[in-house]
């Protein structure tokens, strides 16, 4: 296994300064969070102690036990007294954990966990959407078409658009009246914010996704559950696609038009 007590590269150390307004705690278990799940430190490595951790970020010794409880917490490491506090095996951690998807997406997530991560959309989102246009509310109908009016006016290219991107999922999980479906709403979310995020990153120009929202939209407004289902579907495909050949690009400052 591999022991890695290195200090940390320029690329975490900006981390850590871009999140200046945060808990120092939060800024530091989100610092080491991407190193582990961007592979900087490998499952089986050592996490330095803590008073070397202290002394590197230049905090109080219970501030770092904060960080390394939130990642404890994650399934991320693992603190025990004679073997000090180790990487874990990557099937320990709490991949659907909103703040990790963030964290995967900070680097280029492996192409292997994309494609389960829109699989695992593309299980619920599609029969998520059916029920949706069966049980949504009217309430819940004028939240999705204001998330959508958002996303049209700002775009999927920065915050405010994705934010509103981000909702406008979590309310269809919301609208199936599904408890359980309901619980996932934070994690599909995240999923579609920080996969949207990740891919404009790249200099690509994708197809404009807003039109396969309206019509998902439009069928869950009409209360028709097959066309809810195929929207869905075709929605996330595109997303899938999207991600892959940002993946695949390799060249964040090349620009082309992809064919789908």
């Amino acid at each position: 296994m591999a022991d890695i007590t290195h200090t940390p590269g320029k690329g975490l150390k900006r981390l850590a300064k871009r999140d200046g307004l945060r808990p120092a705690h939060v800024t530091i278990a989100r610092t080491l969070g991407v190193a582990i799940v961007t592979g900087e430190y490998l499952p089986g490595a050592t996490i330095q102690g803590e008073f070397d951790l202290a002394d590197r970020f230049g905090v109080a010794r219970n501030v770092i036990r904060e960080a390394l409880r939130m990642l404890i917490a994650k399934g991320l490491i693992e603190s025990r007294r004679k073997t000090g506090t180790r990487v874990r095996a990557r099937a320990d951690w709490n991949l659907l954990d909103a703040e990790m998807l963030g964290w995967m997406f900070e680097g280029a997530p492996p192409l292997a966990f994309v494609r389960d991560l829109f699989e695992l959309r593309l299980i619920i989102e599609p029969a998520a959407a059916a029920l949706s246009a069966e049980h949504r509310t009217m309430r819940q109908l004028s939240r999705m078409g204001y998330a959508l009016e958002l996303m049209t006016r700002h775009g999927l290219d920065n915050s405010e658009g994705q934010e509103a991107d981000e909702q406008f999922h979590a309310i269809l999980l919301e609208a199936t009246h599904n408890e359980l479906l309901g619980s996932l709403a934070v994690s599909i979310s995240s999923a579609v914010r920080w996969t949207t995020f990740f891919k404009h990153r790249s200099s690509i120009v994708y197809p404009d996704p807003i039109p396969q929202h309206q019509d998902l939209f439009e069928a869950v407004a009409r209360s028709d559950s097959a066309g809810a289902r195929a929207a869905a579907t075709s929605l996330i495909d595109q997303a899938r696609r999207d991600t892959e050949i940002t993946l695949a690009d390799g060249n964040p400052t090349r620009r082309h038009e992809t064919r789908l």
